[in-house]
């Protein structure tokens, strides 16, 4: 009863300090992903303070390049908002007269006040404008990754006395690290791809703002499965709405292929499949986060879930949980390797 009334009073604290947690939160992911392009300079003996300052430009030049998009796209999407769901219900109502004919009885004033397909489409513009809200404090987010970068170093020496002698907990640690480290880099990675591709793919289709279907396909594709259905919804409407159901049957092929290609095959490649969720764990964690955060909570709502599997996994008496929230493809990956035999020793 005391830790439910714990987990209460934290979520509670959570979604009250939102307004300084989800930068900080934010500053947090922004600096284990710069870390490895940091330490890669370090590596070919470039000085750190050389090295922070120009991974710092390329973040900066990143967030103000995705900002002005963000706004910029948002902005005239929102404008063009109202057009296009008229045209939406019209055709709407054209299709359900068509049903009618058919001899289905639809009442579609009934169908049409309480089916609102033009609620996916406002979907993606609040997600985003939420983001670009949260990126006004740019300036505290860039300062917190300036010092969580500096610090980066001095805070390794300081695990490794902190667990000197104790090679378990240090291992342990610098596991999780790593598999964080891993995690974020290849997600991002795998991330730009998915944008970059659906960009071009709705442009070459002639469907309106690009960047923004970009934008938010690069953003929700740190949501499995669920995240490529949220992303591509908008962008199917708005080709239905100007070129009707052909062109939007081409851009929902589009968004299946990358979604195939992006995330069945080469990020497992990349990630393993030790890291993977369930869907049902996706599903809850979306909801869990984006309730306590908003629409960053749910863009960030699988890495932080990715994250608390991970810390689970590195303790013996916590790893039973990391099972309970791991898919099937990895909870047969574990079995695989409790049920292997070891490799004899070759002397």
């Amino acid at each position: 009863m005391a830790t439910a009334g714990w987990l209460i009073i934290l979520v509670a604290g959570m979604k009250a300090g939102h307004a300084i947690l989800v930068p900080l939160l934010l500053s947090m992911f922004i600096s284990i992903i710069c870390a490895g392009p940091m330490m890669w300079l370090e590596s070919k003996r470039v000085p750190s303070g050389v090295a922070l300052l120009l991974v710092m430009l390329g973040v900066s030049g990143l967030g103000v390049a995705m900002v002005a998009m963000i706004g910029t796209s948002v902005d005239d999407f929102s404008l063009a908002l109202p057009r296009y769901q008229v045209r939406l219900e019209q055709e709407l109502a054209a299709f359900f007269g068509w049903l009618q004919n058919q001899g289905l009885a639809i009442s579609t004033p009934d169908l049409l006040d309480h089916v609102n397909p033009g609620a996916a489409m406002e979907l993606g513009a609040n997600m985003l404008s939420g983001l670009g809200g949260i990126f006004t404090n740019s300036f505290l987010i860039l300062m917190t990754v300036i010092f969580m970068l500096m610090e980066s170093s001095a805070f390794r020496k300081k695990v490794q006395l902190i667990w000197e002698g104790n090679d378990r907990s240090s291992g342990a640690f610098g596991q999780f690290a790593h598999d964080v480290q891993h995690l974020l880099a290849i997600k991002t990675a795998v991330s730009i791809g998915t944008g970059l591709v659906v960009g071009i793919w709705v442009a070459v289709l002639g469907v309106d703002f690009p960047v923004l279907w970009g934008l938010l396909a690069f953003l929700l594709n740190y949501i499995p499965n669920l995240g490529s259905i949220l992303a591509g919804a908008p962008a199917v409407l708005l080709g239905f709405i100007q070129f009707g159901i052909g062109r939007a049957l081409l851009v929902a092929a589009g968004y299946v292929v990358v979604n195939i290609v992006f995330g069945n095959v080469i990020e497992p490649k990349l990630m393993g499949q030790r890291l993977g969720l369930s869907t049902l764990t996706v599903f809850l964690s979306l909801v869990f986060w984006g309730w306590v955060w908003g629409p960053v909570g749910m863009i960030l709502s699988v890495p932080l879930t990715m994250v608390v599997k991970i810390a689970l996994e590195s303790r013996e008496d916590t790893r039973w949980i990391a099972l309970l929230l791991a898919s099937d493809a990895a909870v047969k990956e574990a079995v695989l390797a409790v049920d292997s035999p070891p490799e004899p020793k070759t002397l």
